[in-house]
């Protein structure tokens, strides 16, 4: 089984730079897309059924803003749309599709990096979620939750961290919360598991030459419940072709939908 997440920074615009002649050479069994920054009337057919895969979209209400889907090549069994908050439901941030007692959450966290109230909404996000992500955990279920998650979890994850102590998606309380999914919930960061080494980043800011000196952020995610995280048999970051200032993380799981 081989799943992509990918942050498109827009579906439209993904598209247009080749994200969906690149996503069938990749021979995925499902691909987690966020930011799709779209409605599914702006949506063309090749953005809603890729040739081969479902889709499934969970779009916010504002126009051209964030939003989540999830292609997937087998039909799931069950699709579930947001979590019951609607102050999160509104931005669209949340698909989840089940396949048997696995089931795949394209996941979108949002940005406190553009002011004080937007990192309020970010804390208020943490607090819900944190006993749905609880709830999951115990649930008897393998669960793997894919997508932006707005957080590089350690120093090793982001290029400049002494700079970014201060800021959004490096703040101790985002790091302490993401620590507490690890050791309490007993969540798996899967790539990590895999890959310790550093310099090992998803996403590069547009400003300066971040991506031609890479220096970047780690802050695509796929994190899973232990069982399943443990079938994880290779991980790695594309970045032959950009599609977005986001790159597609693949991960390989010793396991067949």
């Amino acid at each position: 089984m081989r799943i992509i997440t990918a942050n498109l920074n827009g579906i439209r615009a993904a598209a247009n730079k080749g994200f969906f002649q690149w996503m069938p050479t990749q021979q995925a069994d499902i691909v987690c897309v966020q930011e799709l920054k779209a409605q599914p009337d702006d949506m063309t057919s090749e953005m809603k059924v890729p040739d081969g895969y479902h889709g499934y979209f969970h779009c916010a209400d504002k126009k051209g803003y964030s939003g989540v889907g999830l292609y997937s090549r087998h039909e799931p069994d069950k699709i579930i749309e947001g979590v019951g908050i609607p102050e999160i439901d509104s931005e669209g941030r949340y698909l989840r599709a089940d396949f048997g007692d696995l089931s795949i959450i394209s996941i979108y966290l949002p940005s406190g990096s553009s002011g004080e109230h937007r990192q309020a909404i970010k804390f208020f996000f943490m607090e819900r979620f944190f006993p749905i992500l609880q709830a999951l955990a115990h649930s008897g279920r393998e669960i793997i939750l894919c997508g932006d998650w707005n957080i590089a979890h350690k120093e090793i994850d982001l290029k400049n961290w002494r700079a970014n102590q201060k800021h959004s998606g490096f703040l101790p309380e985002e790091r302490v919360w993401l620590t507490t999914v690890f050791e309490e919930l007993k969540f798996i960061d899967v790539f990590r598991k895999i890959d310790q080494s550093p310099e090992q980043y998803t996403w590069w800011s547009n400003r300066g030459q971040a991506w031609a000196k890479n220096v970047g952020w780690r802050i695509d995610y796929q994190i899973a419940t232990p069982s399943i995280a443990d079938k994880a048999t290779s991980v790695s970051i594309y970045k032959q072709e950009r599609f977005s200032d986001h790159a597609p993380l693949i991960i390989d799981y010793d396991h067949h939908l």
